[in-house]
């Protein structure tokens, strides 16, 4: 059975749920959790019909198999009845993370596999640290997030015939249609990440601004319902007077776009208003500033904060949150001809504040500070933006932790509750006054950075920080280290990874 989109080459298993309670003679391949012993001398523990396990256990060569974390063994004891055994390691180590990364290396490696189905014997992955409801959560999750490629280039992999078979997943005694909701509400938010990982992994000679925006239009317009869209060209942008998009616009070509989506559900459960907004910079070669050749090759994904932004709208308005939420996206790219904007320029934002600009290649901030202003005069309760902001944050948290910075500790409290809750890595930074004091410009209102080699990360903040209005509760995410490179992930392809699109949801549906 194939199911791919009609355009992107990919692979899209479907999942489904049967009530079965014991493994038996069938044409699927049986998948069984298999938990080491606690002396790390005996055979496994294995959750299944005592004389299958007796059975199991006579051949001789399945001695070897210990059940270490990831440890694989296919045993075929007739042409029809394959089982697969997947290693947890210890049962009272085994955590959501982990056993989320096992099995979505099981899923790579099974992907393109001529197989009909691979039936998931969930019993066989419970413990005291994972119910039925967190196996299935789990194992929905990862199954689109492990099959995911970005291949549409490969002239080879579009003439291969693209191979997919169908994921069972079996429950013993929950109730069906709740488990095929929990299952539904997990592979929205999969494929809003795989959705997300399409637009940072494009090509940047396709996807500039008014590609983006078109893209993003036409996904909301086939997939989401109650969603308002408001797409700003460059007339309208000049009467917004969005000036600092302007300035990082002018050494284009290409137009830029700003895009609002405005949710409002049928029946809001709450009086509350959560804005997302992203950094859009759909290619980044510093502007005069200009990057070195190294720092320049990847800067296709300096716009991972939009579709980061727009991933986690996409599956909480899929999944039917009960929230209003708006979702502001400010799409350019950042390059250089002779009307480019130079460093000791005087721009006036869109706030009418003065700035400053003393290096081009900070030119995230500039656009997010317009985007600001905008967004807070929609007067939501809360703003959280995510960009790609600094290489500062990289050197600080490196490539596998989200840096965090925010004016209100109660929203810090509940982003990092949230992270925690699906398993994704947050810290958060300091903002204090003598960082403010560093911003000040002689000669303007603020600079767009501070002093060279001191809080990179805190600056670009900072910066963002000096246009929210009205006192709201406000909070910055620099993906920067995490929106792509995360191939210690088995659940993570090459490019980008998504990340914090989960967190963002978790946020949402506890706000």
């Amino acid at each position: 059975m194939k199911r791919q989109s009609k355009n992107d080459h990919k692979i899209h298993s479907e999942i489904l749920i049967e009530q079965i309670s014991h493994i038996s003679e069938s044409k699927t391949l049986w998948i069984v959790g298999a938990f080491a012993s606690k002396d790390d001398k005996s055979g496994p523990t294995l959750k299944i019909d005592k004389n299958l396990k007796k059975q199991i256990e006579e051949f001789s060569w399945f001695q070897s198999f210990k059940g270490t974390m990831g440890q694989q063994v296919v045993m075929t004891l007739n042409p029809k009845f394959n089982i697969l055994f997947l290693g947890l390691g210890k049962e009272d180590e085994i955590t959501s993370e982990k056993l989320r990364r096992t099995f979505a290396g099981l899923v790579k490696g099974l992907k393109g596999k001529d197989l009909t189905t691979a039936t998931l014997f969930t019993e066989s992955f419970l413990s005291k640290n994972i119910s039925e409801n967190e196996f299935i959560s789990i194992a929905s999750e990862c199954i689109p997030l492990a099959e995911y490629d970005f291949l549409k280039y490969k002239t080879s992999h579009k003439k291969e015939e693209k191979k997919s078979f169908d994921f069972i997943i079996t429950y013993k005694s929950a109730n069906k249609s709740k488990l095929q909701e929990l299952i539904s509400q997990k592979v929205n938010v999969a494929r809003s990440m795989n959705f997300a990982r399409d637009l940072v992994n494009e090509c940047p000679m396709v996807l500039h601004a008014t590609e983006m925006a078109k893209r993003i239009a036409d996904d909301v317009k086939a997939n989401l319902k109650n969603v308002k869209v408001t797409i700003l060209d460059k007339k309208a942008i000049e009467k917004e007077k969005m000036n600092l998009l302007l300035a990082v616009n002018a050494g284009s070509t290409e137009e830029p776009r700003f895009i609002h989506l405005h949710y409002r559900p049928t029946k809001p459960k709450n009086k509350k208003h959560i804005a997302l907004v992203g950094k859009g910079v759909t290619y980044d070669t510093g502007g005069y500033s200009l990057k070195p050749a190294t720092g320049m090759a990847g800067m296709k994904g300096d716009m991972a904060g939009a579709a980061t932004v727009y991933g986690a709208f996409r599956a909480a308005i899929l999944n039917g949150i009960e929230t209003e939420l708006s979702c502001v996206m400010v799409l350019t790219d950042n390059k250089v001809n002779g009307s480019g904007v130079v460093p000791d320029a005087i721009i006036t934002a869109r706030s009418g504040k003065t700035v400053e600009i003393l290096n081009t290649d900070a030119e995230g901030r500039l656009i997010l500070a317009d985007a600001m202003d905008y967004t807070c005069d929609l007067k939501p309760d809360v703003i959280v933006d995510a960009a790609t902001l600094t290489g500062a944050m990289i050197v600080s948290l490196g490539v596998h932790v989200c840096g965090l910075f925010s004016n209100n500790d109660e929203l810090v409290a509940k982003l990092k509750a949230s992270a925690l809750n699906v398993d994704e890595y947050l810290w958060q930074l300091p903002i204090v006054q003598e960082y403010r004091d560093d911003m000040k410009s002689k000669i303007a209102d603020i600079k767009n950075i501070g002093s060279p080699g001191r809080n990179g990360s805190a600056s670009g903040a900072l910066f963002i920080e000096a246009f929210v209005k009205n006192n709201i509760p406000w909070a910055h995410l620099d993906i920067a280290g995490v929106a792509d490179s995360q191939t210690h992930l088995p659940y993570c392809s090459h490019g980008a990874s998504a990340l914090m699109v989960r967190t963002l949801v978790d946020f949402m549906n506890h706000y």
